[in-house]
């Protein structure tokens, strides 16, 4: 049997755990090579990325807590890259009427232009790392994960 195969009365559960092994490692590998990019093109690392990602997705801001909560990390953790954000003039922060400890976080145009060179480059490394999939495989990839995100999604 060689680690790629499942062998006649062997438990689905080991071939899954296999699976689950293969995932990880690739996952693991594709974001070292994201941060290693991130780090020596750009001089900037993905969690900085990451918070750039997702105010861009939201243009008119993100409060501090739904920032934190839609990363899925801590309040102290988008804190501290959102000021040095700000201090960049890549962000800033406006507070919320009527909440005087909430402050709503945004990109500049600057801030928006810098996060659009960063995704060009994201996107032509992931890219070049799945390369060999073809738009088939792609597909076939696509949807077998989104069974398993749509079970953890009913869990949740």
């Amino acid at each position: 049997m060689t680690p790629e195969t499942r062998t006649e009365g062997e438990p689905l559960s080991k071939a899954r755990l296999r699976v689950w092994l293969k995932l990880l490692k690739t996952v693991n590998g594709v974001e070292a090579e994201i941060r290693r990019n991130l780090r020596e093109n750009h001089q900037t690392t993905l969690p900085r990325f990451d918070v750039m990602s997702a105010l861009a997705r939201f243009p008119d801001g993100l409060k501090m807590s739904e920032l934190s909560k839609f990363l899925k990390v801590s309040n102290g953790n988008v804190t501290g890259i959102v000021d040095k954000l700000t201090e960049e003039g890549l962000a800033l922060r406006v507070a919320v009427p009527g909440d005087r400890r909430a402050q709503v976080a945004r990109l500049t145009a600057k801030g928006r232009e810098a996060f659009q060179v960063l995704a060009g480059h994201h996107e032509a490394w992931i890219d070049g790392l799945l390369d060999d999939l073809s738009e088939t495989d792609i597909e076939t990839l696509s949807s077998t994960l989104d069974v398993v995100l749509s079970h953890q999604s009913a869990e949740e």
